[in-house]
């Protein structure tokens, strides 16, 4: 009985020890394939990784070369951006919301009285005038026009009476110590003017000889710094009265812009201009010395207005057209 005890308790061990060997063998077998899963996944993340990291480089290179799509885009719009960064105000003015102008409204096309032409500033009318009130319109203004002598306009800007000056005014050194000038919107010539059975030709013929000027306009400021024609200037307040002595014979010849030039000559029979021009010159517009708000808005206004084409289409109104 002992015996057979014995042999069963030495089955059963024998049993129980192959059971925890199998359990012990099994074990490995079933984290192996976990084990390999997880070294797979950890390779396909490092490819993914390293040419992602390709992939940015390749696009950094791209970028470095000719600059990308995206790139492109920031540039246009830093541009535009840049544009919008000019902001048209109506600073430097002295009363807001207004900007007076003062001319001398004897001068056409550049500005002159005609109730006939609808500027929606009065009677006035000519090149300037559209000119201003364009300007004014974008620095969100009113424009106000003082009519007054023309030798009278640099004093009245200086004084703080008007904002700024424009009258088909020549740019000079002897101006510019007075006043500061806006960029050039017109570029003019100063013609001479005689009868038509004059025998003179050209600048030469007029020494000696009594010159009609319009007082203060560069056709007197040159005429007066020519000494060989100085001594015979003649001043008038008004060009026409200027074209008028000279039909009537007393001055001999005429300096005045062309542009006035043309239409005096149109409207008074017997008066011719010269082949020979007297001069060119520039024009722009004029405000008080250190305005720098005031004339920094101007030129803005005036970049936009040749920008497009409203300056164009003022001038040929009253001169191409023509």
């Amino acid at each position: 009985m002992k015996k057979t005890l014995s042999v069963f308790l030495a089955a059963a061990l024998a049993f129980g020890m192959m059971a925890c060997s199998n359990a012990n063998t099994t074990t490995p077998a079933t984290e192996a394939p976990a084990t390999e899963a997880a070294s797979a996944e950890e390779v396909t993340t490092e490819e993914v990784t390293a040419e992602a990291a390709d992939a940015e480089t390749e696009k950094a290179a791209e970028v470095g070369e000719g600059g990308s799509e995206d790139n492109e885009v920031g540039e246009e719009v830093s541009a535009e951006s840049s544009d919008d960064a000019v902001v048209i105000t109506g600073a430097g003015v002295k009363t807001a919301g207004t900007l007076v102008m003062s001319t001398n409204a004897e001068f056409p096309p550049y500005e002159y009285h005609d109730s006939a032409t609808d500027t929606g500033i009065g009677d006035f009318a000519g090149i300037d005038v559209e000119i201003a009130k364009a300007i004014a319109e974008k620095m969100g203004c009113e424009l106000k026009i003082e009519d007054i002598a023309f030798d009278s306009i640099v004093p009245q800007v200086n004084s703080g009476m008007a904002d700024m000056g424009m009258a088909g005014m020549t740019v000079t050194e002897d101006r510019k110590k007075n006043v500061d000038f806006s960029d050039t919107y017109a570029i003019s010539r100063q013609v001479i003017v005689v009868k038509e059975d004059s025998e003179f030709v050209g600048v030469e013929d007029l020494a000696g000889k009594r010159i009609g000027v319009q007082q203060g306009t560069t056709g007197d400021i040159l005429a007066s710094g020519d000494k060989n024609i100085s001594e015979g200037v003649e001043r008038y307040n008004k060009a026409m009265e200027a074209i008028q002595s000279l039909s009537q014979g007393m001055v001999d010849a005429v300096i005045v812009d062309i542009e006035p030039a043309k239409v005096f000559v149109s409207e008074v029979t017997g008066l011719k201009i010269l082949d020979q021009e007297y001069t060119l010159e520039e024009y722009a517009i004029c405000v008080k010395k250190g305005n720098t708000e005031l004339l920094d808005n101007i030129n803005a206004a005036l970049a936009v207005l040749k920008a497009d084409g409203t300056l164009d289409a003022i001038v040929d109104k009253y001169i191409n057209a023509k």
